[in-house]
């Protein structure tokens, strides 16, 4: 084999493991959450299949003819790679719930066994290359060189460009396809290894691949860079309608009434604005777009109000305006990015209210938990002004205890809405954490939240005292987000 034909293979193979990689959070996110744990499940399930491919790849290479083992790893490669797809949808229904253990097992089971074989490819083509002793280090120090760069590129492309443009399938697709393609050609350049049975069994799991990756349905509606999206119709009232990103329930619009909030924590957000935040028009800013139905109920109940949004997804906010009635004008504008960057645009006492229900998720991204984007929060709202924050947590509430004793070392007073059933329930749920400087008219707000149609309560001063005093204070620098909400290893 030349070396250019040989550097080519390298890098090709090299950069399919890392779209894999990067893609299999995309495929595992509606199952087990777009946490640090997919993604640490998504690196560690992929170097140590690198690192068994690399060792067997080198042993076969030493056993049987290099070149004659090159086209069915691509070839099988390819069919696996695309089979990744189907597996996910296949196994994730049955495995949603088990927390860090649904991304491991998501994750092993669709991309371990491509990554090993196309990571056995790099030691397979140095032993073709291997004709002169005395140039050992410089080859394989230059396959390791352009198989890094494969990889680079696979990681950079993916995450840069093909997530963004392609639905994950078709991503996968095209990257199966092409090295099934490419393997028929060495295939075709170099014949089959001694065994014949292995030509039936490729081109079965070609077949295969191919045929399940088209043919699985997938649960979204639009495959966006960041979620699996989909709206669902609500049974019980016709114009009623549901945003799921992954595997939440994101949002809830009726497309003939703004002004209706199904979600409790939403209503509990309208009860707190009405009861704390100024009369009249309001200037609002939304830390999270989704089904952007707080803006919209704003507009109707308001009359005079003016909402602008951050949202990270353009994908879904072109989804809330071809399947949930969205109309943006100069009373409600849009800022495609991420808040954190974007909020530093916005000037200093901008806004009434802050509203803060951005989630990738169960977890609020954690660079939006910290006491320096709060820091930000407090520095765009009015005197007056009022920040109202969903968080979602169970069990022991650390999570929940960490971003209120966060919140008060900026804010000078902070309460938190529950269900009536309390605090101390293990399912747990969403929590509105409301900060404010001025004095937050408690008697008020409870009676609001307890006329809501789904009503909540206070927590109880003592056990907020008890958050404030030792919740752990959340940093830019330490903000373990989902070890506080999956506390699995205390």
């Amino acid at each position: 084999m030349n070396r250019i034909l040989a550097t080519a293979v390298v890098i090709l193979s090299s950069a399919v493991v890392l779209v894999l990689e990067v893609a299999v959070v995309r495929l595992a996110a509606p199952y087990a959450g777009d946490t640090l744990e997919t993604y640490t499940a998504a690196i560690g399930v992929a170097l140590g299949a690198i690192a068994l491919g690399a060792k067997y790849g080198g042993d076969a290479a030493d056993r049987r003819p290099p070149l004659k083992l090159l086209g069915p790893l691509l070839v099988f490669g390819g069919g696996l790679t695309m089979l990744a797809r189907p597996i996910v949808l296949g196994l994730g229904p049955s495995l949603t719930g088990a927390g860090p253990i649904t991304a491991l097992l998501l994750v092993a089971s669709s991309i371990a066994l491509p990554v090993a074989l196309l990571s056995a490819v790099t030691p397979v083509v140095v032993k073709t290359q291997l004709a002169d002793l005395d140039r050992t280090g410089s080859i394989v120090g230059r396959f390791s060189a352009w198989g890094t760069v494969g990889a680079l590129a696979g990681t950079f492309l993916t995450g840069y460009v093909l997530i963004a443009a392609f639905p994950v399938s078709v991503v996968l697709l095209a990257t199966g396809g092409g090295l099934i393609a490419f393997g028929g050609f060495l295939l075709l350049r170099h014949g089959l290894p001694g065994d014949r049975r292995q030509g039936p069994a490729m081109l079965a799991v070609a077949l295969l691949g191919a045929g399940l990756l088209v043919g699985v349905r997938s649960p979204c509606d639009a495959e966006t860079a960041y979620y699996c999206a989909r709206v669902e119709s609500d049974p019980d009232r016709p114009s009623g309608r549901v945003l799921v990103l992954d595997d939440l329930r994101h949002g809830y619009v009726d497309l003939d009434d703004p002004g209706h909030l199904e979600f409790g924590y939403t209503q509990w957000f309208g009860a707190a604005i009405e009861t704390l935040a100024p009369e009249g028009g309001l200037s609002a800013l939304h830390v999270g777009g989704g089904a952007y139905t707080l803006p919209r109920w704003l507009a109707e109940t308001r009359p005079g109000s003016d909402s602008e949004v951050f949202e990270v997804d353009p994908a879904v906010t072109e989804m809330a305006r071809t399947e949930l009635g969205l109309r943006t004008g100069p009373e409600l504008s849009v800022r495609h990015g991420d808040a954190r960057i974007a909020i530093t645009g916005s000037g200093t006492g901008a806004y009434d209210v802050v509203v803060g229900d951005a989630f990738g998720g169960l977890s609020v991204p954690w660079h939006l938990t910290t006491r320096e984007f709060a820091t930000e929060i407090h520095r765009v709202l009015r005197p007056g002004g009022v920040y109202v924050a969903n968080i979602i947590d169970r069990g022991p509430r650390d999570f929940l205890a960490a971003e209120v004793a966060t919140l008060a070392t900026v804010f000078d007073h902070v309460r938190v809405i529950g269900h009536r059933d309390g605090f101390g329930s293990p399912a747990g749920g969403n929590h509105v954490i409301v900060a404010a400087d001025d004095p937050i008219e408690t008697g008020a707000l409870e009676r609001a939240v307890a006329d809501a149609e789904e009503p909540g309560r206070l927590v109880e001063a003592g056990l907020l005292r008890h958050w404030i005093r030792d919740g752990m204070v959340l940093t830019d620098d330490h903000a373990p987000v989902d070890q506080l909400l999956t506390p699995y290893l205390t």
